[in-house]
Formats: structure tokens, sequence, C-alpha cells
């Protein structure tokens, strides 16, 4: 990644401690990074600490005598190859979809040619309100970048999306966009399923599940990181779209398995979707009405089995990887179904340990018909990556 160089604009809130991180690990990995730092951002990390990692000058005013005597805005937005925000604030995302300049950092995002990353970060109330929102399909449309933001705990106490994504996963969406370093799945292709599926008993009540589309949307992300074309077919999730990764939105599942083979070929499929194994034998047109009688029951039929389809079809990928999600017998469940499915691994994970369904992290085994390796408990972010990695590893 030698001569690649980045423009960091660093804005305020209490995420701005990681972008030290994320500067690091870009240095680390041979990117230049020169920051521009809001006023707001220098409330909460000094301008001598970024400059020391960034190895490089701070910039700061607008109207600096110095720097703006060679239209430094101007040079500033030209000479990255790619202008990364993190943490986007509310107020920088908002400046930027409506083309304000009132202090650098909106400035330079309004006068730049080149491509933009953002990372946002803000309460879970902000990320959600409409403006946001708005201001966000805004930028999209525009061709702006974005990675995360996380769902999690929040310094000002409340729960939700809005955290800033963690600097390794910001790093891989940079060299992504970068288009350079490590990317090994370059001109592979990959299918990831994702989420739950959605199986409708009437117009208002439905069969579910709780799996929340993390770690699918981890591993899509991953990936698409390491250069591969991926295509992520997701039941439905408030989460968003990882960088460079297309999506397709389902809901039941029949529509993911006709998705799913709609996205062949494909070298490598990933099925971590909770896909339903049953759905009503029939759906009420209108809503079923409580009559102070017992409840009528809910004839049941099985659902297609997505995995063993990809699994033994005629497109079959190259490498077909399915995941368990078990209460017990963790292990024998994953070899059972290994050979059951007809695919290649298993990825299983003990959905009973609290916080693993809908929660950030993950303990998984990884079962082949060479044996299990056992992965410790780690972000569900660690565990794409080293998933991510461990396919790599299969296409050399």
């Amino acid at each position: 990644m030698d001569q690649k160089r980045i423009l960091l604009i660093v804005g305020g809130g209490i995420a701005a401690y990681k972008a030290l991180e994320l500067t690091r690990l870009l240095r680390k990995a041979g990117v230049a990074v020169r920051p521009i730092l809001t006023q707001a951002g220098a409330e909460f990390v000094t301008p001598l600490s970024l400059s020391a990692l960034a190895e490089d000058k701070v910039y700061c005013e607008l109207f600096s005598l110095t720097d703006e005597a060679e239209m430094g805005h101007i040079e500033l937005s030209r000479s990255a190859d790619l202008v990364v925000v993190a943490p986007a604030t509310a107020d920088l995302m908002a400046k930027a979809a409506h083309g304000l300049a009132g202090d650098l950092a909106s400035t330079t995002l309004l006068a730049t040619d080149k491509p933009v990353l953002m990372a946002p970060a803000m309460n879970v109330r902000m990320w959600e309100h409409s403006a946001t929102r708005r201001n966000l399909a805004t930028l999209r449309a525009d061709g702006v970048m974005f990675v995360g933001p996380d769902e999690g705990a929040m310094a000002c106490g409340e729960y939700g999306p809005g955290r800033m994504a963690e600097p390794a996963a910001i790093v891989e969406a940079v060299m992504a966009a970068l288009g350079g370093g490590a990317r090994p799945l370059s001109g592979r292709r990959a299918l990831v399923t994702a989420g739950p599926t959605v199986e409708a008993i009437d117009p208002v009540r439905m069969l579910t599940n709780r799996s929340s589309g993390k770690q699918g949307y981890a591993i899509a992300g991953a990936l698409a990181a390491l250069g591969c074309e991926v295509t992520l077919v997701s039941g439905p999730t408030a989460l968003p779209t990882p960088a460079g990764v297309v999506r397709v939105d389902v809901e039941s599942a029949r529509e993911m398995l006709a998705a799913s083979e709609a996205a062949l070929p494909a070298d490598i499929a990933v099925c971590v979707a909770a896909v339903a194994d049953w759905r009503p034998a029939e759906t009420g047109e209108t809503k079923i009405k409580k009559d102070g009688k017992a409840a009528a029951p809910i004839a049941l039929v099985e659902n297609p089995d997505i995995l063993a389809n990809l699994s033994k079809g005629r497109r079959r990928p190259r490498l077909v990887i399915g995941f368990a999600a078990e209460t017990h017998d963790l292990e024998a469940n994953a070899q059972a179904k290994l050979a059951k499915k007809g695919c290649d691994w298993i990825v299983a994970n003990d959905v009973s340990v609290a916080g693993t369904m809908g929660g950030d992290d993950n303990a998984v085994a990884l079962v082949t018909k060479g044996g299990i390796e056992r992965w410790e408990r780690m972000a569900k972010g660690e565990v794409a990556r080293k998933l991510a990695g461990r396919i790599a590893q299969e296409f050399r």
C-alpha cells in the first residue's frame, strides 16, 4: 500500500479517540495519513498526539494565513487518494449532504474530487432521526461510502446502532476503497446469506427468530475487503450494507433460496442466515381475529433447505460453508450436519450462551472433514476476518 495517501478528517465526539488507533494501523500498513482535526474533535484528542502517530502536520483552521496562502483547503482536498471521515458526526454528515462549507473539514469535503469514506458515530436517536436518514441517503446517492456504525452500548448510557466501527474494520474498508493491499480473493465471487427469515401467518403476524444478521454482515464485509465480489442475501435487519457489498433483501426462506440461486455462479457460498425450518401451510389473507374460542392450530410445512440445495446443486460453488446454531452437543450436531448437507465446512456456535444471538461476540468451532478448530470467544468482526482468511487459504 506504499504511495497511497488518505486525508483523515476527525470529527467531534467520544469516538474520536479511535482515530488515533486508526491512524496507527494505517501507518503500519504503509498508508500515508494527513489529518484534519475539527474544533470539536480537538476537545477529545490533541493535535500533538494525532500528528505524532500520523507523522505529518495536523490541519485545523480554515483561515490559517500560512496554509491558505497556498489555498490549503483545495490542496488538501486533492492531495489524497481517499478522504476518510472518522468519526463522521451527524453535523459533518449534514454539512456534506447539503454542501455547507463553514470550516476546514466541510470546505475540504465540498472541494474534493476524490472518493469519500465515512465512519458514522453518534447517539442512537440521532442516527435513527429522519434528518440523518435523509442525509445518509443523499450521501450514498452522491457516491459516499460508509463503514458502520456498529450496534452496542454507548458512552451516553443508551444502546443501539451508532457506535463508530472499530479501527480494524475501517482499515479493511480503506484498503477495499484504495483497491490495494493484501487482496487474495480478487477475481472471486461469493454469496453470503445473513439475518433471519420471516414466514407470514397473516398480514400482521409471522414466524421468525432472534438472528440479528451481525455475523453474516461481518463475513460479507471481510470477504469484500479481501477483494471478493460479494452478494449478500439478507433477511430483515437494521444493519447497514458493508462497504463494497451488493445486498439483496428478502423475507421468506423461499425468497432467500431464489435470490441465492440467482447469485450463482459463485466460487464461495457462506450460509450464515438463520432460515426458518417451517412455514405455515396457509397464510391468512386478512388478520386472524380472536373470537373467544381456542385458537385454531397452525399447520406447518417444511421450508426448502438452502444449504443442501447449494451443496448438491448443478452450479455448486467450489467452497460451501454452513452455520450451525446449536444449544447442546455442539460439535456432534455440527459433524452430523456437515455429512447430511453435503457442504465443505460448518461453523458451529452455541446460541444458548448469553449475548451470542444478537450480541457482538461469538465463540465458534470450525468443523471440516479434516477435524475441528476451536476458536476462542472474540468480536464477530474478528470471527469474520479469521474465517475470510481461512477461505483465502483455500484459493491460493
